[in-house]
């Protein structure tokens, strides 16, 4: 924005300044023209009464002398008789006869292009109706004198005045980038997290709306996520009644396997229970783990099922650490509910490979299985609206892990023949502005 409109001042002022400096260096042109033509005429002029009082060549030659263009032996008087005054006049730049008798039949002065400039006429009517010609000479550069000094000084001011007209705009586009770019940081730093980001708004009144709008959302947001904390955590605390009770009753049943399973499923929900209690007590930020790590923990639990159901299972890729800007919890939960879809929703012994793929600041993970596939995928993506449960909560809790990193979830066809579930996590933090424009792009594919 800010290179945007310094470009569009230094056109504006540059047309501008053109508009007024081609037309005023035409006229600054025609002016020395004519001083110099004026100047000319009138020396020619003063000869007149001379040749009328007396015709003697000394005293013409006297008073041709006495002007500035004869002292500059630029001035010749043609005689009527063929005469020339002074006796030695300048051969190369004079006029031709036929433009001297052109400009005794005129009557008037008139100029004529010769070699090197232009030769003012000034014809002087004597006795008998005789007609001599007063001849000055001007040299081009007379004609031009002054004229590129004074183009000069005129392209200097228009210059200072786009270069002038170019910085106030750069101020201007500064101060209002810097804002934005304050805004775009503190929205940045508040999606990463860091609930206490505030503003001061400044800048253009419509920033400083903006600035006092983000203020009041982010109030807003966390007054919300500070509600469901407690709500969450007033949840939790309720759930430990029925679970102590239902503690009490698996261990009366006795020993089994059934029971086994059972207690095992006691300990694994009160285990989500108090980590639920202790991340709703956690400030609010972002945390993150090593994806392979978790990817292994999470296919070895689900392989014991996996065996008795006569699934095949694989993971790949998973050999080296793959960090990601994710709580392990998140990401356990996502994977969880990707594999506790196939276990659901797929016949027994239907395989299923996980694969962990690391990319430049991104990492994907992927889910695929070789069931029947979703019909629907886009369907599938929106929560609860598949039939019969077979996806929607699941996804939804995969797609927000993906997104919260500034990523996303793409269901495909996978080469075991069902379904491929890819999540995709971006391991580099982008710059507001670009991240910005790739959410919009995500957002409109969608719709």
């Amino acid at each position: 924005m800010r290179r945007t409109l310094v470009l569009v001042s230094l056109a504006v002022t540059s047309m501008v300044a053109l508009a007024f400096l081609i037309p005023l260096a035409l006229t600054v042109r025609e002016i020395a023209r004519d001083r110099a033509l004026t100047t000319a005429e009138r020396q020619a002029s003063a000869l007149g009464p001379v040749l009328v009082v007396t015709e003697d060549p000394a005293a013409l030659e006297r008073a041709v002398a006495s002007t500035q263009a004869g002292a500059a032996g630029r001035m010749t008087v043609h005689m009527p008789d063929g005469g020339v005054v002074p006796r030695n006049p300048r051969s190369d730049t004079g006029a031709s006869s036929g433009q001297l008798a052109e400009a005794g039949r005129r009557g008037r002065s008139h100029t004529a292009r010769v070699g090197g400039g232009y030769a003012l006429l000034q014809p002087v009517s004597l006795d008998a109706g005789r007609t001599a010609v007063v001849e000055v000479y001007l040299p081009d550069e007379d004609l031009s004198r002054g004229v590129w000094k004074a183009w000069l000084v005129m392209t200097t001011v228009a210059a200072a005045l786009v270069a002038g007209s170019v910085a106030v705009a750069d101020r201007l586009g500064n101060r209002m980038i810097r804002s934005t770019r304050r805004l775009a940081e503190a929205a940045a730093a508040f999606g990463d997290g860091e609930m206490s980001v505030r503003i001061e708004p400044d800048g253009p009144p419509e920033l400083v709306e903006a600035g006092l709008a983000f203020n009041a959302m982010a109030d807003h947001v966390v007054q919300l996520l500070s509600a469901e904390r407690e709500m969450a955590a007033d949840l939790s605390h309720r759930l430990r009644t029925p679970l102590a009770a239902l503690r009490l009753n698996v261990e009366a049943l006795g020993d089994g396997p059934v029971v086994e399973q059972t207690r095992e499923a006691v300990d694994r929900l009160e285990r989500e229970v108090d980590q639920i209690i202790r991340t709703v007590r956690r400030p609010t930020g972002r945390g993150s783990c090593d994806a392979s790590k978790v990817l292994r923990d999470r296919v070895a639990f689900w392989s014991v099922l996996a065996e008795d159901e006569g699934r095949s299972c694989e993971l790949i890729g998973a050999e080296r650490p793959a960090p990601l800007p994710l709580p392990g919890t998140e990401l356990a939960a996502a994977v969880d509910a990707l594999l506790g879809n196939i276990f659901r929703h797929t016949s027994e012994g239907t395989g299923f490979v996980v694969t962990l793929h690391q990319g430049q600041g991104v990492t994907g993970i992927l889910v695929a299985d070789g069931g029947p596939g979703i019909a629907d995928p886009d369907a599938a993506l929106k929560r609860g609206s598949s039939s019969g449960g077979s996806t929607g909560l699941g996804l939804d809790i995969a797609r927000r892990a993906a997104e919260s990193t500034g990523g996303y979830l793409r269901i495909h066809r996978s080469v075991l023949g069902g379904a491929q579930v890819q999540m995709w996590f971006r391991t580099k933090w982008l710059p507001p502005a670009r991240r910005s424009r790739r959410l919009v792009r995500r957002r409109h594919s969608r719709t």
